[in-house]
């Protein structure tokens, strides 16, 4: 199909002789008045219109706003033989392709709707797959069509390509390991390493190992040379998960590290230099662990650069149904079970949740009822415990009936997400606040789908 070009010039002569000169090669139209290619604009497309600045006592830039208005991908190339710098600044501040003037150059008009055709292509191939990755959920495994996750998304391509170090931050649960991913997938840097380190998961004695490597010999044990994570990142991407957790004695070495991009192996005596985009994350108040000096404030500016915040599930509930979905076709096919959905009850109840543990514990109550439902639609009869029991008492129901109506294991779980959240997901503080350990805390957290 050919490209449709529009004429809108008062003079017929310069119609006739545009119109033979593009008839080739393009659909032309041509129009004396502005009038009736604005109503025809409404019930058809147009590729690129050819507008002249004066077209009786028309004004050429009131019509290319109009223009603009109704296609704001569409092409205006200008036209006057009465040409000045203003007009033209003015026509291109108004959304013009180019300003010509006349009497036209053919063999350079025809380059330059040749080029408009193009960038009219190139606009709607843009919006094509901009809308195709939002009705995907955008960033392969990341869900969500939400303003708060557009906001996400917006940032992720800001931050693909350049090398500034990136904070992310965000509540226990939210997927920001999955946003440190599709950072590095979308990136110059996707065809290398994305190596993850989890600071918290890793004892204190041995995350320098696990950082910087170590030579055989260097300590009892260890017989072999072996490549830290930064080496083995070198290149790519190393995302180092809950930071917060971090020691404050290795922070000055990371912090070094971050600084001069090199190290130097434990038992070794030669400095390796890496080339390494560095994203970390955490769940906790790094300035409030500054003030109280369990973080240093120099390693926090080094690291937040650019600093992403992944929302809370609860402040992105519309996301719910298309997480759902995701989620119980996942389990259906891993399971070999013919999920048909949730019940309406299911789906008001999932969608009037806070959800302390975020998106994770979303996942791990639609694993429950995919496990013990016999298949069919889910109901709230097939959720884990705390989700058929309402998460708030009834009104005027005094503390004491409240009580007796509730299980030991759900009064701890709630106090523990009440802890948690009033803490902020600082989980040193929320176990001193219980009197339990953290390690106790760490298995709680576990065993009620929270972490």
């Amino acid at each position: 199909m050919k490209p449709h070009v529009w004429i809108i010039d008062d003079e017929p002569g310069i119609c006739a002789s545009l119109s033979l000169a593009l008839k080739k090669e393009y659909e032309v139209r041509t129009f004396g008045s502005a009038v009736p290619a604005l109503a025809l604009l409404e019930r058809e497309s147009c590729d690129v219109v050819l507008l002249d600045l004066k077209i009786g006592s028309e004004n050429g830039l009131d019509v290319l706003k109009q223009l603009k208005a109704n296609d704001s991908h569409i092409a205006v190339i200008m036209m006057t033989a009465y040409g000045s710098i203003g007009s033209s600044v003015e026509a291109m501040k108004n959304g013009a392709f180019t300003y010509l003037i006349k009497p036209l150059d053919i063999d350079e008009l025809l380059i330059f709707i040749a080029q408009a055709v193009e960038f009219r292509k190139l606009n709607e191939q843009v919006l094509y797959l901009s809308d195709a990755l939002r009705s995907q959920g955008h960033y392969d495994k990341i869900i969500g069509e939400s303003e708060p996750m557009q906001r996400v998304y917006g940032l992720i391509d800001r931050l693909k390509d350049v090398d500034a170090n990136v904070l992310i931050t965000g509540e226990s649960g939210t997927g920001k390991e999955l946003v440190a991913k599709a950072i590095h997938d979308a990136g110059k840097r996707r065809n290398e390493r994305f190596v993850v380190v989890n600071c918290a998961a890793i004892p204190e004695n041995l995350l320098e190992l696990e950082f910087f490597g170590y030579k055989r010999g260097a300590f009892t044990g260890a017989s072999q040379d072996r490549k830290g994570k930064f080496e083995l990142a070198d290149r790519g991407t190393i995302f180092l998960d809950e930071i917060g957790d971090m020691p404050i004695n290795l922070q000055s070495k990371l912090l070094r590290m971050l600084q001069n991009k090199e190290f130097t192996p434990l038992g070794a005596s030669d400095t390796r230099h890496v080339d390494v985009r560095v994203i970390a994350a955490t769940n906790r108040d790094l300035k409030a662990m500054i003030a109280e000096q369990k973080f240093r404030d120099d390693l926090y500016y080094r690291l937040n650069v650019m600093n992403v915040r992944v929302p809370a599930l609860r402040e992105r509930l519309s996301d719910v149904p298309l997480l759902c979905e995701h989620f119980l076709k996942q389990f259906s096919t891993e399971m070999n079970k013919s999920i048909g959905g949730l019940s309406a009850e299911a789906a008001e109840r999932l969608m009037h949740y806070d959800y302390p543990g975020n998106v994770r514990q979303l996942a791990n109550i639609l694993e429950y009822a995919a496990i013990v439902s016999p298949g069919g639609m889910i109901g709230v009869k097939d959720f884990p415990e705390e989700m058929r029991v309402r998460t708030e008492h009834s009104e005027g129901q005094s503390v004491e009936e409240y009580l007796c109506s509730t299980t030991l294991k759900d009064i701890e779980r709630r106090a523990i997400e009440a802890t948690l959240r009033k803490n902020n997901g600082r989980r040193d503080q929320t176990a001193l606040d219980l009197g339990i350990s953290k390690r106790g805390l760490l298995n709680k957290i576990n065993e009620y789908g929270l972490s």
